[in-house]
């Protein structure tokens, strides 16, 4: 399973460390870039509690807050797409930015998406500005055939927002991550315990 945004810093990292631990399952970043304060797999590490066993080594790493095409050239580092596999089994795979950021300059993270054929989760905003972002992102994902698992919201409740990207979007509304303090293992699960279902990710089971 993919985890993806609608746009960078919406909430990605956070609904793939509660995914791995309600769905008891490895946790994956292909190409991280920019490793301060901490990496996206730090993050999770230190949100779910899980070790090297479940969340796995990044196989790119690069040094700076950029999109990958960029910041490979800054650190003198090619990226081959052919190389990045993906792991059989129960694993959540957590891109980078939004869909249509850079891998390479011949490759966006979409069209990578569509030739590892997993199920995508598309992670957005409740807020002010997710309707469009939200509905341009499903509509790109179906133009290249790529199997939608559904939406995750992240933010304070926001119902017409949420029914109105199920409605036009035509996608399943797969549950909401709220504004959670502490952030941590023990909240993550009640969040998915209350707010999802564990069903809607069969695929995953």
């Amino acid at each position: 399973m993919i985890i993806t945004g609608t746009d960078t810093d919406v909430g990605k990292t956070i609904v793939a460390a509660m995914l791995t631990l309600g769905l008891e399952a490895k946790y994956l970043k292909p190409i991280q870039c920019g490793t301060q304060p901490e990496s996206d797999v730090e993050t999770v590490r230190r949100l779910t509690g899980l070790g090297a066993d479940r969340v796995l080594e990044t196989p790119i790493t690069l040094s700076q807050p950029l999109s990958p095409h960029l910041a490979s050239e800054l650190d003198g580092v090619t990226i081959d797409p052919d190389t990045l596999r993906l792991p059989k089994g129960r694993v959540v795979v957590e891109g980078a930015g939004g869909l249509m950021v850079p891998v390479t300059r011949q490759m966006l993270f979409i069209d990578l998406f569509a030739v590892w054929k997993r199920p995508v989760v598309l992670v957005a905003r409740t807020g002010l500005g997710t309707l469009n972002h939200t509905l341009l992102s499903l509509e790109a994902l179906r133009k290249r055939q790529i199997e939608i698992l559904g939406v995750v919201f992240v933010g304070d409740e926001n119902p017409d927002n949420m029914k109105t990207i199920e409605s036009i979007g035509a996608v399943k509304v797969l549950g909401r991550v709220p504004m959670l303090d502490p952030l941590d293992a023990n909240n993550l699960n009640q969040v998915f315990k209350h707010n999802f279902n564990k069903f809607d990710f069969e695929s995953m089971l």
